[in-house]
C-alpha cells in the first residue's frame, strides 16, 4: 500500500442505504476494519477506549464503543508500575483474550509490549501471531517510526492487520526522560511524517499518533490511506481513543485531552467507607440460607447441641 498525497475520495452509498448505517457500532453488527474504513470514508468519527478485563469490555460494548486497546497502560493501572515497560507477553495475551470474550463484536487492539518485538523480525511475528490466535486479537499494535518497516511489512504479509503507533511513543520514554509530545519542532514533525509514509507504504491497516501538533496530525490525516486514531493528537483524526481509567476519575492525574467524566475514585471510597460500616453495624441485609428444620435438629443433635 503505498502512501496517498491527496484525501482518499469519500465513496458514496446508495440514497436508500445511506441514512440505515449508524456507523461502527457493536450494538448492531460486529466492528471490523472494514466498517472502520467506511466510517472514514463517510467522514464519521468513531470513538475507542483501553480495556483489560472481560466485565469492563462488556459494558463498553453494551455502550457501543466500537474499538476497544488493551494497552501496556496495564502495566500502570493495574500491575502498579510506574510506566508501560512492565507489561509482560502473556499477562497482555491473557488480557486480549479476557477483552475479546467480555466483547465479541468489538475490534480489539492488543498492545504488543516493551521488547516483544525490537529485537528480532521473526520473534516480533511470532509474538504478533500470539496475539491473534491465543489472544483471539483484530488487531496489534506496535510502536514504531520508520526503521520498523520491514518488521510491519511482515506482519502484513503473514495476514496480521497492524496499528502503527507514531509520534510520542511511550516505550521509549526513558530514551528521552519521560513521557513527552512529538513534533514539536520542523525537524521532528518532518520525521513523524516520513514514520507515517513508511507505515503505510508497508502495509500498515491503521495508525496511531500520539501527542502531536494539530498542524501534524492534520497532514498524516490528510495522506492516510487507512484509518488514524489520535490520542491527545487533536480532533482532525478518524477514531480518538484514551485510556478509561482517566475518564472514570481513578487515576491521580489525567492528560488535559483526557479529563475524568465521573467521579468513579471517589465514589468507590465512598462505597468501602459504607461497606466498613455495615460490617462494623451488622447490617448485612438478608441471610438467605437456612437449614431446614429437621436438618437443623439433626445438625445440633451430631455436635451435641441436642
Amino acid at each position: 500500500m503505498k502512501p496517498s498525497s491527496t484525501s482518499p475520495s469519500p465513496v458514496s452509498a446508495p440514497a436508500d442505504s445511506r441514512d440505515a448505517w449508524a456507523g461502527p457500532d457493536p450494538t448492531k453488527a460486529p466492528v471490523t476494519v472494514r466498517s472502520l474504513l467506511r466510517a472514514m470514508r463517510e467522514k464519521k468519527t468513531f470513538a475507542a477506549l483501553t480495556c483489560y478485563d472481560a466485565t469492563m469490555a462488556r459494558w463498553l460494548e453494551r455502550a457501543g464503543v466500537p474499538v476497544l486497546l488493551v494497552g501496556d497502560t496495564a502495566a500502570e493501572v493495574i500491575l502498579g508500575y510506574p510506566n508501560t515497560l512492565h507489561a509482560p507477553l502473556d499477562f497482555l495475551i491473557t488480557l486480549t483474550a479476557a477483552v475479546k470474550r467480555g466483547a465479541p463484536r468489538c475490534l480489539v487492539m492488543a498492545d504488543m509490549p516493551f521488547m516483544s518485538y525490537q529485537a528480532c523480525e521473526a520473534e516480533g511475528v511470532r509474538n504478533a501471531g500470539r496475539f491473534m490466535t491465543e489472544g483471539t486479537a483484530d488487531a496489534v499494535k506496535l510502536e514504531v517510526d520508520a526503521s520498523f518497516a520491514p518488521l510491519v511489512k511482515s506482519m502484513a504479509r503473514a495476514g496480521i492487520p497492524v496499528v502503527a503507533h507514531i509520534g510520542s511513543r511511550p516505550q521509549h520514554a526513558k530514551q528521552v526522560g519521560g513521557y513527552v509530545s512529538a513534533g514539536k519542532t520542523a525537524d521532528d514533525a518532518v520525521k513523524i511524517l516520513a514514520d507515517a509514509d513508511a507505515m503505510l507504504g508497508a502495509g500498515a491497516t491503521m495508525l496511531l499518533v500520539e501527542a502531536t501538533p494539530v498542524e501534524v496530525t492534520e497532514e498524516i490525516v490528510r495522506r492516510s490511506s487507512v484509518p488514524v486514531i489520535g490520542c491527545g493528537a487533536g480532533p482532525v483524526c478518524h477514531g480518538q481513543v484514551v485510556v478509561t481509567h482517566d475518564l472514570l476519575g481513578l487515576t491521580d492525574r489525567q492528560p488535559p485531552f483526557a479529563l475524568p467524566i465521573v467521579a468513579l475514585g471517589k465514589q468507590l471510597a465512598e462505597m468501602a467507607d459504607t461497606w466498613k460500616q455495615r460490617v462494623k453495624s451488622g447490617t448485612l441485609g438478608e441471610h438467605p440460607y437456612a437449614l431446614a428444620d429437621d436438618e437443623r435438629i439433626e445438625f445440633f443433635r451430631r455436635i451435641g447441641r441436642a
